[in-house]
C-alpha cells in the first residue's frame, strides 16, 4: 500500500480534512506530534498502483503547501499501515480523545471519532471556542450551534447541561454530528439538521463544497445562546439574523477568525455589547451580549 504523509501547522489539520473530503476521501487520518516547527504528522493510506487517486489528492492538498501551512505530500510503500495512539488534546477540563483514554473525575470527555468535518479540536479557533464555552455555558440553556462540523462544540455544551439545537449546511457534518452524539451518549440533549439560519441557507457551502437546497431556519428570540465559529465574512452577512434569533440578554459565541476582523465585528453588532475575549497567536473569538431592548 502507498502511505502519503505531511507536517502540519495546527491551523491545517481540518482544511486537510475538508480538502480529502472533495475528492471522497473518506478513510481515517493518523495524526501524531511532529518535530518543531511543525505541530503535527498527518499519514493516510491508498491501494498500491492508484496513481489517478494519489494525483487528486496531491492537487487538493497543494494550496496549503504553498501557503506554509504543510509541508510537500510524500509518498512511501509500505507493507502495513504503521500503528500510532491518536493525540490528546486538553482544553481546560475538556478532553479531546478516543474512546480508549480512561477520563479522571474532574474532566469532561469530547469523543471525537476521525471525521472529514471541520472541528477537530486541533484548529485554534476551536480551542478558543471551548475555552469561551466553558465560561459561559450553563445548564438548561437552549443553544444554536450554527455550523456544528464535527459536533465538537455541541458535545462540549450537551455536557455542560444545555440543550443544543446543531445545524450545518454540510451532509457531512450533520453525519459527523450525528455519530458524535451517539458515542458521547447525548442524545437527550442535542438534535441535529441539515440546515441554516435565516440568508444563511443561500449561501452555500460555507468551506467551498458543494451542497444542494438547505432549509431555512427563520427563528425570532429562541435562543439564548449562538455559538458560530466560521469566517468573519458569513458573520457580518449573518447579523440581522443572529440579533433576531436571540433573546434580550442572550450571547454569541464567535470564532473562526483573526483580530484584523475583530474593529469591523464590533462596529457591525452595534446592538450588541463585547463582554470576553480569549487570543492566541493572530486568532480570536469573541463573547458578545445583546442589549436588552434592542
Amino acid at each position: 500500500m502507498i502511505e502519503l504523509s505531511l507536517d502540519a501547522t495546527t491551523e491545517a489539520i481540518d482544511w486537510i480534512r475538508s480538502l480529502l473530503a472533495t475528492v471522497d476521501f473518506t478513510d481515517n487520518l493518523q495524526v501524531e506530534e511532529a518535530k518543531s516547527p511543525w505541530a503535527y504528522q498527518v499519514r493516510f493510506y491508498l491501494p498500491e498502483g492508484d496513481r489517478a487517486r494519489i494525483d487528486q489528492i496531491e492537487s487538493a492538498l497543494s494550496s496549503l503547501h504553498r501557503t506554509g501551512m504543510t509541508s510537500e505530500l510524500e509518498m512511501s510503500i509500505v507493507e502495513e499501515k504503521l500503528n500510532y495512539s491518536s493525540a490528546i488534546h486538553r482544553v481546560g477540563n475538556f478532553v479531546i480523545s478516543d474512546e480508549n483514554y480512561q477520563i479522571q473525575p474532574s474532566e469532561i470527555a469530547l469523543n471525537i471519532q476521525e471525521s472529514l468535518a471541520f472541528g477537530s479540536g486541533f484548529h485554534p479557533a476551536t480551542i478558543l471556542s471551548l475555552q469561551l464555552i466553558e465560561r459561559h455555558i450553563t445548564p438548561d440553556l437552549e443553544i444554536l450551534d450554527l455550523g456544528c462540523g464535527s459536533g465538537i462544540l455541541s458535545i462540549a455544551m450537551a455536557k455542560l447541561g444545555a440543550q443544543v439545537y446543531a445545524v450545518d449546511n454540510d451532509a457531512i457534518a450533520v453525519e459527523a454530528t450525528q455519530s458524535a452524539i451517539d458515542q458521547n451518549s447525548v442524545r437527550d440533549r442535542v438534535r441535529v439538521d441539515q440546515a441554516s439560519l435565516g440568508k444563511g441557507s443561500d449561501l452555500g457551502h460555507w468551506m467551498g463544497g458543494e451542497v444542494g437546497e438547505i432549509r431555512s431556519i427563520s427563528s425570532t428570540e429562541t435562543f439564548d445562546v449562538i455559538v458560530f465559529n466560521v469566517f468573519a465574512r458569513i458573520i457580518l452577512d449573518l447579523s440581522d439574523d443572529l440579533n433576531k434569533a436571540l433573546r434580550p440578554n442572550g450571547s454569541l459565541i464567535l470564532a473562526g477568525f483573526t483580530i484584523e476582523y475583530e474593529s469591523e465585528l464590533i462596529e457591525t453588532l452595534e446592538e450588541f455589547d463585547l463582554i470576553d475575549r480569549e487570543q492566541t497567536g493572530d486568532w480570536i473569538a469573541l463573547v458578545f451580549r445583546k442589549r436588552v431592548g434592542e
